[in-house]
């Protein structure tokens, strides 16, 4: 049995990166760049309006500019027009600033008399309201870092300097069974010895909320032949094997002989950590195999402490083993075993409240828990305002 922080450092030594990909960008999103990305272009790519109002050339000290009549820049104009150091002309936001012209008057804080245009010089300076080509970047300027995720907002960024794909890295495959007779699905009647299938679910939504949507769950009876053709199947098809329950040292633990036959080798079995003990984490070429205790909360807790790390760093990410943060306890808490503990916890207010209900099949306190608080193996009490890491979902 070895420690967190060894079997961190292992899954860490044998990080997998994922394929690179050329997808469209509207298919980007959630992704990471595989990729820096220079600007082809300056953007904006005109000198243009900020606002609603009229362009002039910027003269220390005078109101008046003559107002040219008829004339007009609106979005989307093709023509660049010319203006006089003592004209004025009407402009629109995002339209092309005249040659000529370096500030915008906004509508607003003008008068119009006898066909001049007059304004409050104190109220402005050169360059109000005035978007020079090249303002936001240059062309050949690095915008995007390799690494970087794909969020709406850089889609937008990537958008407007034209980029229609990019490259990221590919979201692993995942194959997911369940072991144990005693499941039984969601809107079924529940039978006496059986238990609602929650790990299934569990891991869906973790894994969709990771941009993973390539999932197939399926489940095995507590037979080592069947449980053995499933593992076979999932290992010929997905980048990623998840299997939960099975994996401890019972008469119906098949799972870790299973996987020794299918050719996996084991990284570590076992962590010194409550809840998920007996933790099995292996490889199989270039595919991870990921076996949880089948507890719903040892599940959610090896799932997060372990299997997330290790997608995000398959789809590009860093810093993937850093905590959330380090925040102080609302009130005193005191272990009794050498283990470290992962504890469902509520962050509130900047302290972590310690929730009620620890035990690996209680699920009531995930109703309000928005992370899960660490406590080292070495510490046995911790005093109100001790600091500890927290890992939000």
């Amino acid at each position: 049995m070895i420690s967190v922080s060894e079997a961190k450092k292992i899954l860490n030594d044998h990080l997998i990166l994922g394929k690179r990909i050329f997808v469209d960008l509207g298919a980007a999103n959630g992704l990471v760049l595989a990729e820096d990305i220079f600007s082809p272009i300056d953007i904006p790519s005109f000198d243009n309006s900020a606002m609603d109002g009229y362009a002039i050339f910027w003269q220390e000290g005078n109101p008046l500019r003559q107002l040219r009549p008829i004339s007009k820049s609106k979005a989307g104009d093709m023509e660049v027009l010319t203006l006089d150091q003592n004209e004025a002309i009407r402009i629109f936001t995002g339209a092309p600033v005249p040659a000529g012209a370096d500030t915008v008057i906004p509508q607003e804080w003008v008068k119009i008399e006898n066909g001049q245009l007059v304004f409050d010089p104190e109220k402005f300076r050169k360059g109000a309201n005035f978007r020079a080509k090249g303002a936001q970047n240059k062309s050949g300027d690095l915008i995007a870092k390799k690494g970087s995720p794909i969020t709406p907002g850089m889609v937008g960024l990537l958008a407007s300097v034209g980029m229609e794909k990019i490259h990221v890295y590919s979201p692993p495959a995942v194959g997911i069974i369940l072991t144990g007779d005693e499941l039984e699905e969601i809107g079924k009647p529940l039978e006496f010895g059986k238990i609602y299938n929650a790990n299934g679910p569990i891991l869906e939504s973790y894994l969709h909320q990771l941009g993973i949507h390539a999932i197939q769950i399926g489940k095995a009876i507590d037979d080592p032949e069947k449980l053995q053709e499933k593992i076979n199947d999932y290992l010929g098809k997905y980048d990623i094997l998840i299997l939960s329950g099975g994996i401890s040292v019972g008469e119906y633990d098949y799972v870790k002989e299973g996987l020794r036959k299918a050719g996996v080798k084991e990284l570590f079995y076992k962590v010194r950590q409550k809840p998920g003990k007996p933790l099995f984490v292996g490889q199989r070429e270039n595919q991870w195999v990921f076996a949880l205790p089948g507890n719903p909360a040892s599940t959610l807790t090896c799932f997060q402490q372990y299997v997330k790390p290790c997608l995000e760093a398959w789809i590009g990410k860093s810093e993937v083993w850093k905590p959330s943060g380090y925040f102080p306890l609302a009130e005193d808490f005191d272990k009794n075993a050498n283990l470290t503990f992962f504890l469902k916890a509520k962050l509130e207010d900047g302290k972590v409240i310690v929730l009620p209900g620890q035990e690996s099949f209680n699920l009531i306190s995930y109703g309000s828990a928005n992370c899960i608080a660490e406590v080292g193996e070495e510490v046995q009490f911790l005093e109100k305002g001790s600091k500890v890491n927290i890992y939000e979902w």
